[in-house]
């Protein structure tokens, strides 16, 4: 599946005024068999960021992967909106080690190919912006992993690399493939037309603008990211009723959702949690998605993730966010005077591996964030106020925004990583710059005028059924 690669430091300056494949990090390097040298790059972490021993061993995992090995199989996505590759491990199955026979055979059944092989490995999304198709930018789902790790932050972020393959191969493997079987879903239009501009770019890279969006320097490779997406799809009771259809309208309906209504409510947290669950379920499809019983510990976990989604969707003008929110199912319980917790087998009590009387909640993934940082994009956090309607937000988040502006003023290190590392346009550097100080300004607005609990302490609620809140500073040093 894997193959030996060499490890080397990715280091280009970023001078130019368009995103390109100029990044930062240190690189595995895999021969295709066209003999072109594509590179996989662990982006270098963000000044002040706070990785994992899971992530890192994440991102080595993915830029292990050599897609040409005979036990990886590649398969075009071929649902959803947007075009992409999925990376599979064909160890076992009925196509074990014959990527030949998987990818002819198995790619066609869509989703289901992953039940033909022994798992699946990661996910490759390219940038896609032509007329008909979704929106996606490559270089936002980087963003976003980067940014949560900077933050802390408690709602479950991808890890995503950068990733680059041979474009000969990438149009035979993958993109007249997918091409060829999505033509065949009706539903799956902006899908399609992804495909069709991908198979006309690789053939004639001048016609997708910005070329580099999606071309290495040498027009010899298609580049984008690696990641996975785990999770099940939340309903209406945190994705909103979406009613009011697709933009705006389905924004606002978002802070219907009793998380959303509890963060607004300018009131201590089990007021404000109780208060967002009964306004909450006064909407019948909301009321029944929530279920019979929701513990406030669960509100707790919900209002802490949306509060720090709210917040990235704004600094990088998350333009496709509503209805794309997921969650993981975890046992939650007190041992020892902590809380500890472990991922559930299934959606409901009984796994018998967990004390009695562990409780199970639902944990939030942002899995799908690569509608963000282009400036083209509606930033619909910002055009429907939902930072300034927050009433509730964690202290130690707060801060490291204040800081994180404070950096990006002075063009200090953050700023330095930002403009260099990632391959973003100048544009899009000054864009998440100004979305940064809107965002602390806005926070810092309420903050001074008393309008602002520092209570969103997840892990303080589980253990004492409440949260005193943080004393501070509304100008941190």
């Amino acid at each position: 599946m894997l193959r030996n690669t060499i490890c080397l430091v990715a280091a280009f300056a970023s001078t130019q005024a368009v995103a390109s494949d100029e990044i930062q990090g240190d690189a595995s390097v895999f021969a295709s068999p066209k003999g072109v040298a594509e590179r996989c790059v662990r982006i270098a972490q963000i000044p002040g960021g706070s990785y994992s021993n899971d992530d890192l061993k994440d991102e080595a995992e993915y830029c292990a992967i050599d897609f040409y090995a005979s036990a990886v199989g590649l398969c075009p996505k071929t649902w959803s909106t947007s075009p992409g590759m999925m990376v599979y491990d064909i160890t076992s199955g009925p196509y074990a080690n014959d990527r030949a026979a998987f990818e002819r055979n198995a790619c066609k059944e869509g989703k289901s190919a992953k039940d033909l092989a022994q798992d699946d490995l990661a996910k490759f999304k390219v940038t896609m912006n032509a007329s008909g198709t979704s929106g996606t930018y490559s270089a936002s789902p980087l963003l976003y992993y980067h940014f949560s790790r900077y933050f802390d932050m408690a709602v479950l972020v991808p890890v995503t690399v950068w990733r680059s393959m041979d474009v000969a191969m990438h149009n035979s493997e993958v993109a007249r493939p997918g091409l060829a079987i999505s033509g065949h879903n009706s539903s799956a239009r902006m899908n399609h037309a992804g495909w069709k501009h991908l198979v006309d770019a690789e053939a004639n890279p001048a016609s997708y603008s910005p070329t580099d969006d999606i071309f290495t320097a040498d027009r010899t490779q298609i580049y984008g990211i690696l990641t996975s997406s785990p999770g099940h799809r939340y309903g209406s009771e945190i994705n909103g009723t979406r009613v009011s259809g697709w933009g705006k309208g389905q924004n606002l309906d978002f802070q219907k959702t009793p998380a959303f209504i509890a963060l607004r409510e300018d009131a201590p947290l089990v007021e404000a949690i109780d208060a967002g669950l009964a306004k909450g379920r006064r909407d019948g499809q909301i009321n029944r998605d929530l279920g019979p019983d929701v513990p406030r510990e669960q509100m707790a976990y919900w209002m802490r993730e949306i509060s720090e989604i709210v917040l990235l969707d704004f600094i990088f003008s998350q333009q496709d966010r509503v209805g794309n929110i997921d969650f993981t199912p975890y046992y939650y319980w007190i041992e020892n005077g902590d809380v500890d917790h472990k991922k559930a087998k299934h959606h409901e009590p009984g796994d018998g591996d967990v004390p009695e009387g562990a409780m199970l909640l639902r944990r939030t993934n942002l899995n799908d964030n690569d509608a963000g940082a282009r400036v083209a994009y509606a930033n619909f956090a910002k055009t429907t106020q939902m930072l300034e309607k927050l009433r509730h937000f964690d202290g130690k988040v707060y801060s490291r925004l204040v800081a994180l502006d404070r950096d990006l003023q002075s063009q200090g290190p953050i700023f330095q990583w930002l403009s260099t590392s990632i391959g973003l346009k100048d544009s899009e550097v000054n864009q998440v710059v100004k979305n940064t100080a809107l965002a602390a300004g806005i926070l810092q607005e309420s903050c001074r005028a008393e309008r602002l609990w520092f209570d969103l302490n997840p892990k303080e609620f589980f253990l004492a059924g409440d949260v005193t809140p943080d004393e501070i500073s509304c100008d941190p040093a």
